[in-house]
């Protein structure tokens, strides 16, 4: 995720356990006492308060926005990712609490980020390079980009991480998980430990800049030939852990292109959701980070420029026969057979109550259903989110707890999601049918389970 620094401003990034620690423990102290004030005002006008409206105040829900989109790191990620991206499957206050961590990034002070690079580069580095613009060009919740030039004609732009954060991640994470499940403020049966988890997992991954160095190789490789889109090329004499130089690619924010004519923003949406088919049936591999931030678009050449590999990962053939298998008994409506791969998968299990089954069977029908009524899926129409929003909540009313689900379906599911909020953004009509048949395995009911 990349967030504009022009409208943030420089804070130092609290480096050491114990600091972040503090931050976290002084934001609940605060929060707290902000409790205590109001919870006695209110006894003295005679109201009775509860937890939740205490909790839940301007004062409180800024205090948590700003404490955890200073520290960055785990702790914005954290909330990034309860998010999910969409504000429709959470109350309204997580949600202004988790827009406010996309739009906040501060950037480290020019002294801080020279003692990142002084310990990452060889010294007298400065020597090496035309020139270095000290203000990023972008900044994240793991560390912040940079546009340099060599002095042999190279154009970069070198992702710096923040110090300290690939050290507290495993503390961040857990401080975080207990201040959600203290404050009462995730929906009733939300499942917070498997987002724990995955938390952990992917930014012990995002970390390690060598790794996302070779997924970005990887991804280079495989679009290569591929006129649609732009990989960078990665530069390895000026990577290190911390540190990942690459190609400066100049583009827009691809949710900028809402004032292009309907062909443009069609197109863009349909090679996006094109390209999540190909990750997922033909390459293996995905990249499952889908915020917005991550995709640029080039209005010269009309390429997709894509940014950010730190959540590439293979994506195994086992999960993506069962995703083959549920897609295509869907489009035959054939109802027993998308039982089946959906059990499989994990979105049933053999707890379900009859009831739930038939309800979550029927919203799955729905969505085929939509993406079958017309030649092409008008994603500014709202009206099917909202139904599924509806009877979501009407689940979670009847009693229903989704089960636990594999990192790997939970990664995929986020990616579904987040290329069908932008192509809603874009107010894209995609004939999302077509790319779905021209990605299918020729035979996904091969190796069904019995």
């Amino acid at each position: 995720m990349r967030n504009d620094p022009k409208t943030s401003r420089p804070l130092s990034v609290p480096a050491h356990r114990l600091s972040r620690l503090g931050r976290l423990g002084s934001m609940t102290a605060g929060i707290a006492g902000n409790m205590a004030v109001n919870g006695a005002a209110q006894l003295g006008r005679g109201q009775r308060p509860t937890l939740r409206g205490l909790m839940l105040t301007p004062a409180n829900i800024t205090r948590v926005a700003d404490q955890l989109a200073k520290m960055r790191g785990a702790a914005m990620k954290m909330g990034q990712l309860i998010s999910m991206d969409t504000g429709d499957v959470l109350p309204p206050e997580l949600s202004q609490i988790m827009a406010r961590l996309r739009d906040d990034a501060h950037y480290m002070p020019p002294a801080q980020l020279k003692k990142v690079l002084n310990t990452q580069w060889p010294a007298n580095w400065l020597a090496q390079f035309k020139s270095f613009d000290v203000r990023p060009i972008a900044a994240a919740s793991i560390g912040q980009v940079h546009r340099a030039q060599l002095r042999d004609g190279r154009d970069l732009a070198i992702k710096v991480q923040y110090p300290g954060v690939a050290d507290s991640i495993d503390s961040d994470v857990a401080n975080v998980g207990a201040l959600m499940r203290m404050s009462g403020l995730l929906p009733k049966g939300f499942e917070l430990g498997p987002y724990l988890a995955e938390a952990r997992n992917q930014l012990h991954q995002e970390t390690d800049y060598a790794r996302e160095a070779g997924q970005l190789t990887r991804f280079g490789d495989l679009l290569a030939d591929d006129s649609r889109f732009v990989v960078p090329r990665c530069h390895p004499d000026w990577s290190t852990p911390q540190i990942l130089s690459m190609d400066f690619v100049s583009g827009v924010p691809v949710e900028s292109i809402i004032d292009q004519p309907q062909l443009v923003r069609d197109r863009v949406a349909a090679d996006l959701i094109d390209l999540t088919l190909q990750e997922l049936f033909v390459f293996g591999q995905m990249q499952t980070d889908p915020n917005f931030a991550n995709y640029q678009y080039d209005p010269d050449t009309g390429r997709i420029i894509l940014l950010d590999f730190g959540a590439a990962q293979g994506i195994s053939a086992q999960t993506a026969r069962n995703y083959a298998r549920l897609i295509s008994a869907g489009l035959r409506d054939d109802v027993d057979a998308m039982a089946q791969a959906a059990g499989d998968i994990g979105f049933l299990t053999t707890q379900t109550a009859d009831h739930h089954r038939d309800r979550i069977m029927a919203m799955m029908r729905t969505v085929f259903a939509a993406l079958g009524d017309t030649p092409r899926y008008d994603f500014s129409d709202r009206s099917m989110s909202r139904q599924m929003q509806a009877e979501g909540m009407a689940l979670a009313e009847a009693g229903f707890v989704p089960p636990p689900l594999s990192i790997e379906v939970l990664l995929l599911q986020r990616k579904f999601g987040g290329v069908f909020l932008l192509a809603a953004r874009l107010g894209a009509q995609v004939d999302v049918t077509a790319l779905i048949r021209n990605r299918l395995p020729p035979d996904p009911e091969v190796g069904t389970s019995s």
